[in-house]
């Protein structure tokens, strides 16, 4: 083999050395590129899952105070029949008493 020859061989063989340790430093800053954007990408959809895991429960508590107020009102309009039949049953009550005591 001529000395051109060798010589030939011995530059592509450093070549392709260099071009592969170029690729292996190329695709580490690619994977260390993919890494970094997923990493941000996951703290991006974490934080807006927060952001609407506090939005439901607002939500939710505005929906439970309207309701807790709605039945305070029933239950006060239930508690005032309440007080006006025992009202009445109470006068019919005393009434008995005074003429069983009367009657007797």
């Amino acid at each position: 083999m001529s000395f051109e020859a060798i010589s030939n061989i011995a530059q592509a063989e450093a070549q392709a050395k260099t071009t592969v340790a170029n690729a292996e430093v190329r695709a580490k800053q690619l994977a260390a590129d993919a890494e970094s954007a997923g990493r941000l990408a996951v703290e991006s959809a974490l934080g807006k899952a927060e952001d609407e895991l506090a939005e439901l429960g607002r939500q939710v508590n505005e929906k439970a105070r309207r309701q807790a107020e709605s039945l305070s009102g029933v239950l006060e309009n239930q508690k005032a029949a309440l007080r006006a039949r025992a009202g009445g049953k109470m006068e019919a009550a005393a009434a008995k008493v005074v003429e069983r005591i009367v009657n007797s």
